[in-house]
Order: C-alpha cells, then structure tokens, then sequence
C-alpha cells in the first residue's frame, strides 16, 4: 500500500509546491506537511519496515535496531517506539547535516556580503551585455562548484548576481542557469557533490580519473545550456550601468571587507582539506570556518566605534537568512527519506536491473529519475546493489571494479541529471528557495535545456570513453 501512497503523496506535493503562488500557500509549509503525512503513514505500516529490516532491506540500520527486529513476539506499539527513536533520528540526523552544510554558507555569505566583500568580484565585472554576463556568470559557477561544491557555489552565484543584476525577472533567467551550470562543474570534481564524494570516498572513482574522463562532458553540458539560454537576451541587450556607491568607502573598512570575503572564501576551500584529514563530515568544516570568521569579526568590531558597522556581525547574520528556505528543504529531504525507508527506491532500483542489463544505461536511467528524486539517495541504493568487484572481474561483474565506465559514468548522471527539475538536486531546492523560483517556471524554461544538456554530456562521455 505503501508503493502506491507515498509516490502519490510526493506527486501532489510537488503539484502543490509548483502551484504556490495560486494557493497562496508557502512551498516550505506544503513540503514540511507532506514530509510528516509521508513518516505517519510509514510508521502506521511498521510491519512491512521490519520485514524490510529483517530482509536486510534497510542500509544503515544501528545493530540494535535489527537485532530487536529479529524478536519474538514484539508488539507494533514497542516498534513504532524503536522506529521513531533510531530510524527516524538516524534520518534526520543526515538531513540535518546538509542543512547545518547550507546554513553555515548563508551565513558566511551573507557576513562576506554585508560587509561589502564581493565589491571586489563585482567591479572586476565590467560587461553589462546580458548574454556575455551569461556566460561569465555559468563558467563562475562551472568552476566554483568544481572547488568548493555546487550547494555552495549556487549560494554564493545568488549574491553576486544580487549585485549585478536588479532586474527580477532577468535574474531569474541567471539563476535557473546557475542551477545547471553548478551541477556540470560539480559532477567531474569529487568534491562537487554529495554524490561524488560518495563515489570518490568508497573507492568506486578516483579523483585523477573523475577529472579527467568527466571534465569535458561537464564542459559540453554547460555550454550546450549557455548557447540555447541566451536566446532568451536579444543580441546586444544590456544591463542599466551599476550606480556607484553612494557614500566613500573608507580604506581600512574596505580592506576589512577583503579580509572577510578572503577568510570565508579560503575556509570553504579548506573543508574538504579539512574532512580528508580528521574524517568529520563537511558539515563540520564549514562550521569551523564559521566559528573562524566569527572569532576574527568580533576582535575587529570590538574596537571599531561605529554602531551601525557593529551591527554587522555574525549574530545579526543568522536573523538575515531565510529560513522558509531551509524549512523547505528539511521537508523535501525528508519526504524522500520516508520513501527511501519505505523501500520504494530498492524496488525501483531492482526493477530498473531486472530490465536492463546494460550497466551504463542503467547509470543514464538513475540520472533521470535523480530529477525527482534525491539522487544522494539513488547513487546510495545503487552502490548497495551493485557491490565493487575486484580488478580482473569477468562478464557482468567487470562492470563495476573501480574507475569502470559505469561509476564514472554514474557519477555525471546522478549529479547532472537532477537539473532536469528544479527539486532534483540540492542545488535547485536551494535557488529555489533563494529566489523563491517557481517550480513551473523553471519547468517550462529550463527542463527542456536541462534535459538536452544532459544528453549531450552523457553522448560526449560515451564518444570519448566508450564508443572510441
């Protein structure tokens, strides 16, 4: 009953979320209600998730937790109990990872912003033609999300274009094109994405070989969606010229500025430095770095007299954030971990393998559906299925030893594929929520140039690596 309740529920939600501004009802309040329907009706069916469990159906499942599955004689009340307390908890511990991930960078950003460090960055942006902007803008993004990873690079591209560009809905156009541009430059970097630090941490792809084999994929892939953008600028259209500042800025206040933007921008650098070398979680990371700027920021303002560039420390900064945002992404990460619970996903998966016997289409069909849903979650399931065999494996099994055309391979799907929507990655729920981008804008100008994107990058990847 379940497979058919929950991808329903899901569907309406996503209706409902793209028809906000028709209900008049905030997509964060849609998405958080129907991931707390989602669980309830999971747990109404606690049966059918310990069967699962004792199958062995459930990864990540505490010891504890299975072991008290396997007993005798235990009563459902006593099992929705133990569910809540560990499978839900362990679940909302790995959303809450990625949402302490995305509100520690707003934070930084918004710090780095206020204090006027992407001045910098923006004046160095002297073009107002609106299809060369494009093109800055994405290979910015291209490249950011290479290095830090796509969820941060979107962050930080939203500000800047908040700089350059007042016009809303042009800035939508930018923004939609920062989703893509973000999700081709994190695919061929192990640090782009969940994803492929999944993949690059497990051994499944090496770093070198990753960069090498999807760099120019990723690369098609976003000029494929900057060529076919642009029409939507007519040839010569320009921005207004940026007004100046109004008031001088003073030289050391400048310079502090740059301090801030240089710390908070080397910090996000830095984490996977960071997570390579104690084995905390990237989270962590950018939390240290957080605590960094804010220890430098409160030294440097305690000795500053102005009270209205006092005010522009961290504490004010967490107020400045949008938390609808994070609202909405707790509860769209939540409704695909109810299903994942559910096992819908499993399902999905071996119903994908038993029709298919092709591994690197199979790669190609996971990227599709990763534009509905969490591809962190279906590379997941796929990696649990699809166990790494040793080098020298023969037949079928030669598909999946390391670095083998079906990790790497996956490795650009899942990450690139969930641009085909905007609620199939990270990255597009967090543009979402940051420029409040209707589900069926972006559908109706964007998935299509998404989709060919996609195409394009997969049909280079092969030509490259496959067919010659």
């Amino acid at each position: 009953m379940l497979n058919i309740l929950l991808p329903v529920i899901f569907a309406i939600g996503i209706i409902l979320i793209a028809l906000e501004e028709k209900i008049k009802i905030n997509k964060a309040a849609i998405a958080v209600g129907m991931s707390i329907l989602m669980w309830s009706l999971v747990l109404f069916d606690v049966e059918n998730v310990f069967d699962r469990i004792i199958e062995g159906g459930l990864s990540k499942i505490p010891k504890e937790l299975v072991e008290y599955a396997h007993l005798e004689g235990t009563l459902l009340l006593e099992a929705r109990d133990k569910i809540i307390e560990i499978i839900l908890m362990d679940k909302l511990g790995e959303v809450a990872t990625t949402l302490f991930f995305v509100m520690s960078v707003m934070v930084i950003i918004e710090l780095i912003d206020s204090n006027g460090g992407f001045a910098s960055i923006t004046k160095n942006i002297v073009t107002r033609n609106k299809r060369k902007l494009l093109w800055i803008v994405s290979f910015l993004s291209f490249f950011i999300a290479a290095v830090l990873d796509d969820i941060a690079a979107a962050i930080v591209v939203v500000a800047l274009l908040r700089k350059l560009i007042e016009d809303r809905d042009d800035r939508l156009i930018f923004a939609c094109v920062t989703v893509i541009a973000a999700n081709a430059g994190g695919s061929w970097s192990p640090l782009g994405d969940v994803t492929t630090i999944m993949l690059w941490s497990s051994g499944n792809v090496s770093a070198l070989h990753q960069i090498t084999s999807l760099f120019i994929p990723a690369l098609v892939s976003l000029v494929i969606t900057i060529l076919i953008a642009q029409r939507y600028f007519p040839k010569g259209a320009s921005f207004p010229a940026l007004e100046p500042p109004r008031h001088k800025v003073n030289k050391k206040y400048e310079l502090y500025g740059q301090m801030i933007l240089l710390i908070g921008v080397l910090s996000l650098i830095c984490v996977p430095v960071f997570t390579e070398l104690t084995g905390l979680p990237p989270y962590m990371g950018v939390l240290g770095g957080l605590a960094l700027l804010w220890g430098f920021t409160d030294i440097v303002l305690g000795r500053i007299k102005s009270k209205q560039i006092k005010k522009l420390n961290v504490v004010n900064m967490f107020g400045r954030i949008d938390m609808a945002t994070i609202m909405f992404f707790y509860g769209v990460l939540m409704s695909v971990a109810a299903i994942d619970v559910a096992g819908i996903l499993e399902v999905m998966g071996i119903y994908i393998s038993e029709a298919i016997s092709e591994p690197l289409l199979i790669s190609f069909i996971i990227g599709i559906c990763s534009s509905v849903l969490d591809n962190v979650a279906l590379v997941a399931a796929t990696m649990g299925m699809y166990p790494l065999t040793e080098p020298g494996s023969v037949g079928l099994m030669a598909s999946f030893v390391a670095d083998s055309d079906f990790w790497t391979f996956l490795a650009f799907c899942g990450v690139t594929g969930g641009s085909i929507l905007i609620i199939g990655s990270a990255t597009g729920v967090t543009i979402m929520g940051m420029e409040r981008v209707q589900f069926s804008y972006y559908l109706k100008k964007f998935s299509l140039i998404a989709l060919l994107a996609y195409v394009g990058g997969g049909a280079t990847y092969l030509l490259l690596n496959v067919i010659f």
